[in-house]
């Protein structure tokens, strides 16, 4: 674990470049360190407002459906967005198609106009092996989480067996003391839906190369749009993994239609004993009160969430053994 060895870097010196050494390993994947690019929000370590307390944190992934200008320019649209990163103190986002590098500054902006609300981002690099280009970017609540921003990387894929490699980054919750709080690594996803079976099989590489990239953090979270449900044959070595926990059951469905199990939250049972238990997918038309044609506006998914213990370990303190809904 890097808990002990934690540094928020600022952005002079995450601009200014820098450089991770990885050791290398034989599986198919190896991380090499990519600066990503920081959110406006960016606070220094002496600069971060006060810690919010709660003994968990709830981590999300939302693929919000070809996230570009046009969707950002719908003031309703924009609002509901907004709105659902707000409720999450850590979001992993799939399918940002903006060719203009500011939208996602923009977005936080405005995630932050709301009093109170204090979010940052890491966003990685533009990926795709067709003309359709797509960003993955985690947005985190900086009164509740850090990050550690030289652990920011694209998983490095020789082979092409990806058409979006994943983006990694390491975080820590800020409610526990440094020495205490759970640290933990997202590798943020989204397979292609043509080739699901030999993707999935990649990213069980992925995930054991993060796991191993010399970090020494063992709660590895990959979270995404897997564009199949844990018990389909499709799923591949990922459900093979020794013991992968799936938050997110297949007859919970995560697409806007309600009909498909797309989305998912996956990590180790032994090494990840900070989950709270269950997995929950947002219903955007019950909390915005939005008909079915507004929200498949917002995204043709839905957000889907889990919670952990700020504590390493999942104590001291008691966990929530049945979260919450997601509101604030």
């Amino acid at each position: 674990m890097f808990r002990k060895l934690y540094t928020l870097i600022t952005i002079g010196a995450l601009v200014g470049g820098g450089s991770w050494a990885y050791k290398q390993f034989p599986q198919l994947f190896t991380g090499i360190f990519k600066a990503a690019q920081p959110g406006d929000a960016a606070q220094s370590a002496n600069d971060l407002p006060p810690a919010r307390p709660g003994p968990t944190i709830r981590i999300a992934s939302f693929n919000i459906e070809i996230f570009g200008e046009a969707k950002f320019e719908n003031a309703t649209v924009r609002d509901i967005l907004a709105g659902i990163v707000r409720k999450f103190d850590v979001v992993a986002i799939q399918e940002i198609r903006a060719k203009d590098p500011t939208l996602m500054s923009r977005f936080v902006q405005h995630v932050n106009s709301q009093a109170g609300a204090r979010y940052d981002f890491v966003i990685g690099p533009r990926l795709g092996q067709t003309d359709s280009k797509e960003q993955y970017a985690i947005i985190y609540d900086i009164t509740r989480i850090e990050i550690d921003k030289t652990s920011a990387y694209t998983v490095r894929d020789p082979d092409d067996a990806l058409h979006r490699e994943p983006l990694v980054a390491g975080f820590r919750a800020r409610s526990a003391p440094p020495n205490e709080a759970f640290t933990f690594t997202l590798v943020d996803v989204h397979t292609d839906p043509d080739d699901v079976a030999d993707e999935c099989d990649a990213l069980a590489s992925a995930f054991q190369a993060v796991r191993n990239d010399g970090r020494g953090e063992d709660d590895v979270i990959m979270l995404g749009d897997f564009n199949t449900d844990a018990d389909n044959k499709k799923f591949g070595r990922l459900r093979l993994l020794p013991y992968i926990t799936y938050a997110i059951g297949s007859q919970m469905h995560t697409n806007t239609l309600g009909t498909k199990t797309y989305d998912n939250i996956l990590f180790d049972r032994r090494a990840t004993s900070e989950f709270a238990g269950g997995g929950y997918v947002l219903d955007v038309m019950k909390e915005f009160k939005i008909t079915m044609d507004q929200a498949l506006l917002v995204s043709d998914h839905l957000p889907i969430w889990a919670e952990f213990s700020v504590y390493e370990g999942g104590g001291p303190g008691a966990m929530a053994a049945n979260p919450p809904p997601a509101n604030r």
